[in-house]
């Protein structure tokens, strides 16, 4: 094989610990940036337009966060096949894999796209969106709607990246959109006052450039993924003359597998938003005071637990690439290590959030809003406790997404998020908004426990089957 560019990693070779946590950093480095995007949103919407186009903004992130994540997961779902196929060094599968995930997903997206702009005054309508708000949100989310399809480009081709140990470009290329992406905001809402309007065109704009970027970086500067360069010796017969392009060909078997595995990712994923876009709309029919409150408090709760989502996508990856290798002792080391870490990091950051809920609230809203503060810092207060949870869930969903059991993942989502929705709808009229903010945790730790047993069912009947995996 060729030498490998500075930027990757091999996840199957190496001390574990240092590696999964090196290749790990620039995707958490990734998703602060990531999450600049909307913060960047809220905070110039919030002080230079008003605390009813902050609401908007913020029902608008939560309904796009949930059409993202059906496109993000199916990237997801087909990095980790990416992944598997990288770490057997079968790289003409992952190139056959490769443009079939390419394809599906741009369709799913296309499709996606029309149906929203279809549909859109009824969605809004069942999120229940009140009257002084329903006109800036409509407005927000038509133009934002624009960005699905550089949203699938960039996580298509940063997933890609990520599964050959590169974690590197996605974060430089986020980096510039999201530099982009901020002063933008300031110059189309405080300059030139389009408000909220204004706020989704410089994050659509900023979106283009990562997405676009970041596909022709990977296309002129990575050999593996045009076909040439990096081949194992025992692939050289696939390979076309003086080792040149090798023909992929679009296969159906590849592209059912592409979909099922993708697809339960996918589905995961948008079911995971789904349910917080049925709790948004509980959350809405409590006024514009309590729903601003939680479009600030899911911003901060959201960032503060964000670097163990993101370590938990890493860790998938480097499980997957050393399933791939069939390299047990790696799983099993590195599994130990991401658990300690993650607990580690959720014990102090839910200390931080809980001590510091009312100054957090404060970066978003202006202190005279004396209500939405006390809402705001009452919701941070119940979820910084409870940070193990999610941060261990999250651990979960990619341990089982990595060693192809991507339904598993499914199962818990649907666990966590409907003991959420079910408990937020059945007791929340009764006893009031706080029952919406512990149902949250609550179904993190119902999903916990579930998963902690079915891994342990799944290690026990490896272990019989001579096949540990664990």
């Amino acid at each position: 094989m060729t030498a490998a560019p500075a930027q990757k990693r091999d996840l199957t070779k190496g001390s574990v610990t240092a590696v999964m946590f090196l290749f790990a950093v620039p995707m958490i480095l990734g998703n602060v940036l990531q999450q600049c995007y909307n913060l960047a949103d809220t905070w110039i919407v919030g002080h230079f337009v008003g605390p009813e186009a902050l609401a908007a903004v913020g029902s608008a992130y939560t309904l796009m966060t949930f059409l993202n994540s059906l496109i993000i997961g199916m990237c997801m779902g087909s990095g980790a096949l990416f992944s598997i196929s990288y770490g057997r060094r079968d790289l003409r599968r992952m190139r056959e894999c490769m443009l079939s995930a390419f394809l599906l997903i741009l369709g799913m997206t296309a499709v996606l796209t029309a149906a929203s702009f279809l549909f859109l005054h009824p969605i809004l309508r069942l999120m229940q969106i009140p009257a002084d708000v329903y006109d800036m949100m409509y407005e927000y989310v038509k133009i934002i709607l624009y960005g699905l399809v550089p949203v699938f480009l960039y996580n298509y081709f940063s997933f890609l990246l990520r599964s050959t140990g590169n974690s590197a470009v996605p974060l430089l290329f986020l980096g510039i959109s999201t530099v982009l992406n901020i002063v933008l905001d300031y110059l189309f809402v405080a300059v030139l006052g389009r408000g909220a309007g204004g706020a989704a065109e410089a994050t659509v704009i900023a979106q283009a450039v990562s997405g676009v970027g970041i596909g022709i970086y990977a296309l002129l500067k990575e050999p593996v993924l045009r076909g040439t360069g990096e081949r194992e010796p025992e692939q050289c017969e696939s390979a076309g003359p003086a080792g040149g392009r090798e023909k992929v060909r679009l296969r159906a078997s590849v592209m059912w597998e592409i979909f099922s595995y993708s697809a339960a990712t996918g589905v995961q994923q948008s079911v995971m938003n789904f349910g917080i876009l049925m709790v948004q709309g509980l959350v809405n029919s409590f006024g514009t005071v309590v729903m601003a409150a939680f479009a600030a408090g899911v911003k901060i709760d959201t960032l503060a637990y964000m670097p163990v989502q993101e370590f938990g996508n890493a860790y998938s990856i480097f499980i997957s690439q050393n399933y791939g290798a069939d390299q047990k002792q790696r799983i099993r080391s590195g599994t130990r290590s991401a658990v300690i870490a993650v607990l580690a990091f959720c014990v102090m950051i839910s200390a931080a959030v809980f001590l510091l809920a009312p100054r957090l609230m404060g970066i978003f809203i202006a202190p005279e809003e004396t209500e939405i503060l006390a809402v705001g810092a009452e919701y941070l207060r119940i979820e910084g406790a409870c940070y193990c949870g999610i941060g261990l869930l999250f651990l979960l969903y990619g341990y089982f997404r990595a060693v192809e059991r991507p339904k598993i993942s499914l199962l818990l989502t649907v666990i966590s998020l409907g003991t959420r929705v079910a408990v937020a709808y059945a007791c929340a009229p009764v006893f009031g908004v706080q029952v919406i903010w512990w149902a949250i945790p609550i179904g993190w730790f119902l999903a916990d426990v579930t998963g902690v047993l079915l891994m342990k069912r799944l290690s026990a009947a490896e272990r019989m089957q001579g096949h540990t995996n664990l």
